[in-house]
């Protein structure tokens, strides 16, 4: 517990200025940590990162997390859609180069996660620099007051297993009283800080919004159950990986695009 507290307080010592500064200090920061996500899809896999499939995905990760205004030296007709794609069949020419050693599957993994990764660490950048500090918060503060209300509750209330074949400690009981604490904290925030949409839609947002954070931590559960890991990675002592952290903000920060957020 010792350990978990002192990584936590260092890594918001670091990531909180980063989202206070905004602008493209978290844009790089972003990029950097959509390819340390990739990475651990790599160590998970038990594949060796320092190899050209890792490097072509890992820029592919950074091209879909840039936003295009630091891309400049692209053409105005080729969006980072089209970096991405040309990536991609440079990796399936990989295969054929490799004689199999790097094979499609591997590459079809490589694929998803780049757009996993890479959209959600975007989102994460373009929710602040578009919407605002405020609006960022509004729905870190979601996904944060989710799973603490789901762990605290859970292990205090918990009785009927959520979906054992996936994540055996989650409950019923945890990830309702999560979402309405989730819910309350809402509510309390929009009367201090008013957001796109009146408080009614909020409010519904926030509902919504806790429900795919928590599928978000679920589609985590799975492939690392797949993968017979307990951790995505080692790099945040107490806490596991940058999948670890950011699971349920990778579903929920690209879906905000759809309500008007960036």
């Amino acid at each position: 517990m010792r350990q978990r507290i002192i990584t936590a307080v260092v890594a918001l010592i670091i990531f909180i200025p980063l989202l206070i500064a905004g602008g493209v200090w978290l844009e790089l920061a972003a990029a950097v940590l959509g390819v340390i996500g990739l990475s651990e899809f790599y160590i998970m896999q038990k594949r060796i990162i320092v190899s050209p499939d890792f490097v072509i995905s890992a820029v592919a990760v950074v091209a879909l997390v840039l936003p295009k205004h630091l891309l400049n030296w692209l053409p105005n007709s080729i969006s980072q859609m089209d970096v991405f794609f040309l990536l991609t069949v440079i990796l399936l020419v990989y295969t054929v180069l490799s004689k199999n050693r790097t094979n499609f599957d591997e590459i079809s993994v490589n694929t998803l996660a780049t757009l996993y990764v890479g959209m959600g660490f975007h989102a994460l950048a373009s929710v602040r620099n578009n919407a605002g500090l405020d609006t960022l918060f509004f729905f870190l503060l979601v996904v944060w007051m989710t799973d603490s209300g789901a762990y605290i509750f859970g292990r205090k209330l918990g009785k009927h297993k959520l979906w054992p074949a996936i994540s055996p400690n989650k409950t019923w009981e945890g990830s309702i009283c999560g979402t309405l604490l989730a819910v309350v904290v809402a509510v309390i925030y929009v009367q201090f800080f008013p957001q796109l949409y009146s408080i009614p839609a909020m409010i519904g947002l926030a509902l919504l919004f806790s429900v795919i954070g928590q599928l978000g931590d679920l589609v985590e559960s799975a492939y690392k159950r797949y993968y017979g890991v307990k951790d995505s990675g080692k790099i945040l002592p107490g806490h596991g990986g940058i999948l670890d952290r950011f699971d349920s903000l990778l579903l929920v920060l690209p879906l905000l695009h759809f309500f008007g957020f960036f």
